[in-house]
C-alpha cells in the first residue's frame, strides 16, 4: 500500500534507537524525509551517516527536550530547511522508575519534563506549520498508563498525560484537520527495555515469563509493527482517523492473560 507520504516532513523525536528508530526506518521506506531530534548526538550522526551512505534523505537537530528553548530551536531548523512541516511523532522519553514510596518532589516534577512537557512543546512550536499542511501528530505512549506497572508514578502519569493530551488536541485542532492519534505500546524490546531486564538477575527467565503472557503468538511486538502503524496514522490513508488511542501490544492490555 502507498501511503502517500513521499517528501513528507515528519519529526521524530528520540528517532535514534529503539521504537524511534524503526519508526524512522519505516517512514524512509515510505519515502518521507524523517528528522531525528534528540540530544545523543553520537548516536544522531551515526544512523544519519547510515543513511546517507544509501542515498535516503534523512535531517536531524540536537536538542535536549526538557529545555523548551531548545525544542523550539530545533522545530525552527526544521523550518529553516525545508520551509514545512507534515507530521510530528512524540516519541521520546524514559521509564525512570520514580515510584510513590521511595520518590521525592523534584524527581516526580523531574520525570513529568523528560517524559511529558516536551510533548506539548513540540506540538506547540511545531503547530503553525502543521495547520497549513493539515499534518499529523502521533503520540508514543505505554500501557503504564492503563495497567500500571509500580514503582514508576513520574512514568505512568506522563503517559496518561499524554493520552488526554491526545484526546484534547484531537478536539482542539478539528477546525484545521490537523488528525492526534495515540499508539500504546506494552512489550517491545529495544535498547532501554534490554537496560531494564538486565537489573534482574535472573534475566532470561524473567523475561520468558513476560513473553508467555502476551496473548498473541507469546512474543514481544517488534519496533517495526509499531512502526508501520505510526505510518499509517501519519498517513492520508487515515485521514478519517483522529483522537484515538491505538495499542499495538498483541492483545496485551485488553485480553485475558492467562488464556
Amino acid at each position: 500500500m502507498d501511503l502517500q507520504l513521499q517528501k513528507k516532513i515528519i519529526i521524530v523525536t528520540g528517532g535514534s534507537k529503539g521504537i524511534g528508530l524503526g519508526i524512522v526506518e519505516s517512514l524512509i521506506e515510505e519515502h518521507a524525509i524523517p528528522v531525528i531530534i534528540g540530544r545523543n548526538k553520537e548516536s544522531i550522526l551515526e544512523v544519519v551517516a547510515r543513511f546517507e551512505k544509501e542515498d535516503k534523505e534523512v535531517f536531524h537537530a540536537f536538542a535536549e527536550l526538557s529545555d523548551p528553548k531548545q525544542c523550539k530551536a530545533a522545530v525552527d531548523a526544521v523550518i529553516e530547511k525545508y520551509g514545512r512541516i507534515d507530521g510530528l511523532v512524540n516519541n521520546a522519553g524514559v521509564n525512570d522508575g520514580v515510584g510513590l514510596e521511595n520518590g521525592n518532589y523534584e524527581d516526580f516534577m523531574q520525570s513529568l519534563q523528560r517524559n511529558l512537557v516536551h510533548y506539548y512543546m513540540m506540538a506547540h512550536y511545531a503547530l503553525p506549520e502543521l495547520k497549513k499542511s493539515k499534518g499529523a501528530i502521533v503520540n508514543i505512549g505505554s500501557k503504564t498508563s492503563v495497567t500500571g506497572q509500580g514503582g514508576t508514578s513520574g512514568y505512568a502519569a506522563a503517559n496518561g498525560g499524554r493520552n488526554a493530551l491526545t484526546r484534547e488536541w484531537a478536539l482542539e485542532l478539528l477546525p484545521y484537520s490537523v488528525r492526534v492519534n495515540a499508539l500504546i505500546v506494552a512489550e517491545c524490546y529495544t535498547p532501554l527495555y534490554e537496560k531494564w531486564i538486565s537489573t534482574f538477575p535472573n534475566k532470561e527467565e524473567k523475561l520468558a515469563a513476560i513473553t508467555k503472557n502476551i496473548p498473541l503468538e507469546k512474543r514481544m511486538t517488534t519496533a517495526e509493527e509499531i512502526a508501520d502503524t505510526v505510518a499509517f496514522l501519519l498517513s492520508p490513508k487515515s485521514s478519517h482517523t483522529t483522537g484515538q488511542l491505538l495499542f499495538v501490544d498483541g492483545g496485551y492490555t485488553h485480553l485475558d492473560r492467562a488464556l
